[in-house]
Formats: C-alpha cells, structure tokens, sequence
C-alpha cells in the first residue's frame, strides 16, 4: 500500500490526537516519580501506535478487525486512566472511537458506554464531574462520529463495487450482442456464398454465362457481408424487413427453393423492422443448412397492438436442440417485449413465429 493510500486511512484518527496534551502536560507538570513518569510516557506511546494501527486496518480494505490490537487500546487506555486521573481520562474517547470503527455493531455501545462509565468515573473520583463533564458526553458522540463515519465508507466501497460489477456486465452484454450479430450475419451471407459458389461449379461448363452470374452474385454477397461486418464493428448495423426478404428470395432461389413472400406493407418502426429482418435471415439460413425444403412460405399479419412474422418450411424440421442463431433471435425479440416460437409445422416442416409489439418503447430501442 503506498503513502498516500496510508495517510487517507490515519486522517480519520490524526485529528483525535489533540486530546492528547493534557494527558502529556500532566506528565510534564504533576509532581511524580520519575519512573511513574518514564513508564507512564512508554505507555501513552505504545497506546498511541497501537490505537493509530487500528484505525489503518478498521479503513483498510479487505483487513481483517484488529480486535487483538484494540484489546491493548482498553488495557493500556483504563489502566493510564484510573491510575492517573482525570488529565488522562480523555483516552476513552479515544478508545470509544477505536471500538465505533472496529467491533460489530451489536458490541459498539455496551463497549462506547462502558467506556463513557470508566471515564465520568475517573472524573468523579476527583470531583471534577461538574468541570469536565464534557468528556464523558464527548466518548459517545465521538462513536456517533466514527460510526457514521464507518457506515459512509462501507456504502461507499459498495457502491464502488456495484459500479465495477454494472461495468463488468455492461462488457459482457456487448460481448455477447456483437457475437450474435457476427453470427447472423456472417452465419447468412456464407451460406448464400457457398450455395452460389456450388451452383457456379455445376453450371461452369454446360452454362458458363449463368455460372459468371452466379459468381458475380457471390462477389456481391461477400461485398455486402464485409460491409455488414464493419458496420456491425461500428455500431451502425441496420436489417430491414425488405432487405432481408429479397436476400432470401435470392439464397433461396439459388438452392432451388420455392419462396412466397408477404406484398409490401407499410414501413415499420425501425427497431421492429430491423428485428423482423433477423427472424428473416436466420429462418432462411436454418432452411439452407438443415430443412432440405422445397419451398418456404413468409406471412406478416400487421394489428393495431402486435405484428406476427412467421417463416414455414416444407422441409424435415427441427429435431436437435436450439442452436446460438435462434437463441440470438430470441434475445432480439424478447428485447422489444416480444415472443419467439419454434416447432414443427402443421403436417410437414418447421415454422419460426415471432411475435412483437406494434410500437417499440424508445428504451426496449435502445437495449436492442
């Protein structure tokens, strides 16, 4: 721990040391053996340290309780105390603010109070309640103090903590959003890639023109899927419902798969209509890799409170357990207050539903 760091933890306790010259002038001005003197003064310095290391350990953190050290804080401090008066009767304030800032809370005002009793005891023992009755009231709103001052420093650390910790996730969250986007957007234009990259091959020698444009769709499909990428990388990525349609009918149609797709509509809002063209593309991306589909049906039903999207292969249907792209996709929806739904279709295939909320609170936007 560097000097600084130890300092801020000692100001808390440097500013009761004051209290400290009347037991010092007593040593200096009362008629005492010398030897009661030097002992006396030894004593008061090891008190001193002792009470100075359990304040650095009470603000320090992840240090264990001193409560060995503020043991020798009571000893030394009633022993000084009852053996040399009243001048030396200030010590249990400073061993109140010791036990406010290291004992648990049950403990802090049977010892704060037994200490106040051992202080208006030496006082009165000297009959000077009436001239310094001061000290006595000063032990307790000494640990009024230093208990405040514990509990502000504890709250303090949390919040410290909390802030680390909200942090944290926030990293993780964006971690986990950018995956899924790299997922879905590399997951679809690969695909699309390799299947026009496939049709090319079987079409190069008996129809080298449709090969030149297949291949010619491939080069646009990696173009589109490098700058998808760097926008995603940017934070500016955007899907739409249209776009993700008319990729699809192309993919498709490249696989030799039937698509009947909803007319047009009018436009959606934009975290709606971005979040309708993933289900797009990734329903689309599951019927190229798995379905062996021969044709696809989109349907779009638009009220006044939701919007349905649901994707309906004629293929063999899901049968293992739910991949990272529609778990992604459930995430996108359930961000906007919608549902997710997968399963077999009616008779033969797989359907993927997605259910959402007609208009987009600006906050649910945002967490998309």
């Amino acid at each position: 721990m560097d000097v600084r760091s130890r300092f801020h933890q000692l100001a808390w306790a440097l500013p009761w040391l004051l209290f400290q010259l009347f037991p010092i002038a007593d040593l200096v001005t009362e008629p005492r053996p010398l030897g009661v003197r030097i002992l006396a003064a030894l004593a008061l310095l090891v008190f001193t340290a002792v009470y100075l290391l359990v304040f650095g350990r009470a603000f320090a953190p992840g240090c264990a309780p001193a409560y060995r050290e503020l043991a020798v804080v009571a000893v030394l401090g009633v022993g000084l105390a009852v053996s040399l008066g009243t001048a030396w009767a200030g010590l249990m304030i400073y061993l109140s603010a010791a036990v406010a800032v290291t004992l648990p809370e049950r403990w802090v005002w049977p010892a704060v109070l037994g200490a106040t009793a051992v202080c208006a005891g030496v006082v009165a023992a000297d009959d000077l309640l009436s001239d310094v009755f001061i000290l006595p009231v000063m032990c307790v709103l000494t640990a009024f103090a230093l208990r405040g001052t514990r509990y502000l420093v504890s709250v303090n650390a949390e919040l410290t903590q909390a802030r680390e910790e909200l942090a944290r996730s926030a990293v993780a969250e964006e971690r986990m959003r950018f995956a899924r986007d790299l997922h879905d957007l590399l997951g679809h234009s690969l695909s699309l890639i390799a299947l026009k990259s496939e049709l090319a091959g079987r079409l190069a020698e008996r129809d080298p023109a449709r090969a030149r444009q297949e291949m010619a769709d491939v080069e646009d499909a990696a173009r589109r899927a490098l700058a998808e990428v760097r926008e995603a990388v940017s934070g500016y990525r955007q899907v739409s419902l249209a776009q993700a349609l008319v990729e699809a009918r192309s993919a498709l149609s490249a696989a030799g798969i039937g698509l009947r797709a909803p007319a047009p509509v009018d436009p959606l809002p934009g975290a709606l209509d971005a979040v309708l063209g993933w289900v797009v593309r990734e329903a689309t991306t599951n019927v190229l890799r798995h379905s062996g589909a021969h044709s696809v049906a989109v349907d779009l039903d638009v009220s006044d409170d939701q919007v349905t999207l649901a994707v309906t292969d004629d293929g063999r249907g899901g049968t293992g357990p739910r991949g990272a792209g529609l778990s992604g996709l459930q995430e996108r929806v359930e961000a906007i207050g919608g549902r997710l739904e997968a399963g077999p279709a009616d008779g033969r295939g797989f359907r993927l539903t997605a259910v959402v909320p007609a208009e987009v609170p600006a906050e649910q936007a945002v967490a998309r």
